[in-house]
């Protein structure tokens, strides 16, 4: 009798052993995920207070986070093509030790340009660090088993969303043991090192997929160049006042893009690996979205900067303060969410439509609050419009990939999925250079709580020209969602 039945609690225990693992690993890829999303969206809350403990100008706000943005932008699809060269675990465990160096790099900078610096070389390793989490959660899942991995990691990371602006202020107003800003960086740190020593024992030792692939520097340092050119001058020609030298190197970035896009075709017909598929970029469905998801990120980007030097600058709100008067906005894009779920698959890229017109309405209205309230202005003045514009945010994040995407062969979709992620960066990028030139405008060298009011209405005025544009690109987006994607 014990014969027949010894073996079965030890194939049992062996399983909850195999399932225990491939869930340790998955914890590695989700912080990984969460750092990167943490670090994206985290400083612009502490953005203002960063300004002023280092003695740095409104330009030096922008770049706070935009350098991170833009560098991660430039870098995503070099990331995806190292992960096929050297294998996804050793690129994710060596960007993610790379990532915590970055991030005390941050921590400890001791002027503005240090800070910018490392804020760089923070957005240029995440880059290589993000693109390999889902291929590792595919080996780690398989077919069967991934979509109950995804349906874990989108909610985790709406929850890091929603936490982001808390734990930021949070952070800065707690000020451990002196540490204000700096403890948005040095909390990487054991985050890092914990997913490290869980990483080493269970992700899965993966074989390259394109061993023999050489990158493609000239490529690299074309997109590079090219973005850099459009961002730079939109952030310190502002500043500086307009000087020629900013029109011609919004020029020269604009024409370094469209030398990268003739280098992949160049590659594509000598049988050399494109840095991305440049046959994409024929196809008008996803032309139209990349324009889609700029101007949503762009909206999205400009939009926080402004209600934060708002808060923080001109009404005097603390770090926490000002994170708790925008966290309505990601608390309610779940709601948004879960709303888009369950139409897309009836209505398809009118999800998208109807999102940004809410989104677009929410701006309009906390345009005419601001406007009304002045410097008498309050937070909860902004509940309402902000709580619709989440809404809106929450209706577009979910269908964007995924009905973008129905457009692309089956064959592109690992190549449009990155450059449409590098999008998304450099959206982000763009939005906080071109809002942002006109909330500081408008502040010019005034002070007072109205001063910073009106610049806000004016800068949500240009986001709202953001959300425009992608409404009129959606037009064209094919009408429904890919069947069984996933969104990325």
């Amino acid at each position: 009798m014990s014969t027949t039945t010894l073996p079965t609690p030890m194939v049992a225990a062996g399983e909850r052993s195999t399932e225990r693992a491939k869930w340790l690993g998955f914890a590695v890829l989700t912080v990984a995920a969460v750092m990167d999303l943490l670090d994206a969206t985290i400083t612009q809350t502490a953005a203002p207070a960063i300004r002023r403990d280092l003695a740095g100008n409104y330009a030096d706000l922008e770049w706070i986070t935009a350098a991170y943005t833009l560098a991660m932008a430039t870098m995503l699809m070099v990331g995806s093509r190292l992960g096929d060269i050297y294998g996804r675990r050793r690129v994710l465990l060596g960007s993610m030790s790379g990532f915590v160096i970055a991030s005390m790099l941050c921590a400890a900078a001791p002027t503005i340009s240090s800070l910018i610096a490392a804020r760089v070389l923070q957005g240029a390793i995440g880059a290589m660090m993000v693109p390999q989490g889902f291929g590792l959660i595919r080996e780690l899942f398989g077919d069967g088993g991934q979509q109950k991995a995804f349906g874990v990691f989108g909610p985790v990371m709406g929850l890091a969303a929603v936490a982001g602006p808390l734990v930021g202020g949070g952070l800065v107003d707690l000020n451990v043991l002196g540490s204000s800003w700096r403890a948005i960086f040095f909390a990487n740190v054991p985050l890092g090192l914990g997913a490290l020593a869980l990483g080493l024992r269970y992700l899965p030792r993966n074989e390259a997929t394109h061993p023999d692939s050489k990158l493609d520097w000239a490529s690299v340092a074309l997109v590079v160049g090219g973005a850099f050119g459009l961002v730079y001058p939109l952030i310190e020609g502002r500043q500086q006042g307009w000087p020629a030298w900013s029109f011609v190197m919004l020029a020269a970035g604009i024409v370094l893009l469209v030398a990268a896009c003739g280098r992949q075709v160049q590659r594509v017909r000598s049988a050399r690996a494109p840095l991305f598929e440049p046959d994409l970029l024929r196809r008008r469905q996803f032309v139209s979205g990349l324009a889609v998801v700029i101007g949503f990120m762009g909206a999205m980007g400009g939009m926080i900067v402004a209600l934060n030097v708002m808060f923080q600058t001109g009404l005097g709100f603390s770090p926490l303060s000002s994170g708790v008067a925008t966290v309505v906005i990601p608390v309610v894009a779940i709601a948004g969410s879960i709303t888009s779920s369950m139409l897309l698959a009836k209505l398809g890229r009118t999800t998208m439509h109807a999102g940004l017109a809410i989104m677009a309405l929410g701006l309009t209205v906390a345009v005419l609050v601001l406007h009304h309230a002045g410097g008498k202005l309050s937070a909860w003045d902004l509940t309402g419009p902000l709580a619709l514009t989440g809404f809106g945010m929450g209706m577009v994040f979910v269908p964007m990939f995924d009905v973008i995407l129905a457009g692309v062969e089956p064959r592109q979709i690992g190549s449009a999925s990155g450059l449409l992620e590098s999008m998304q960066q450099l959206g982000m990028s763009l939005g906080i250079a071109i809002v942002g030139t006109e909330l500081f405008d408008r502040i010019g060298d005034g002070h007072g709580r109205g001063v910073f009011v009106n610049a806000t209405a004016s800068a949500l005025i240009v986001a709202i020209g953001f959300l425009i544009a992608a409404a009129v690109a959606v037009s064209w987006l094919p009408k429904h969602a890919r069947p069984g994607g996933d969104g990325h």
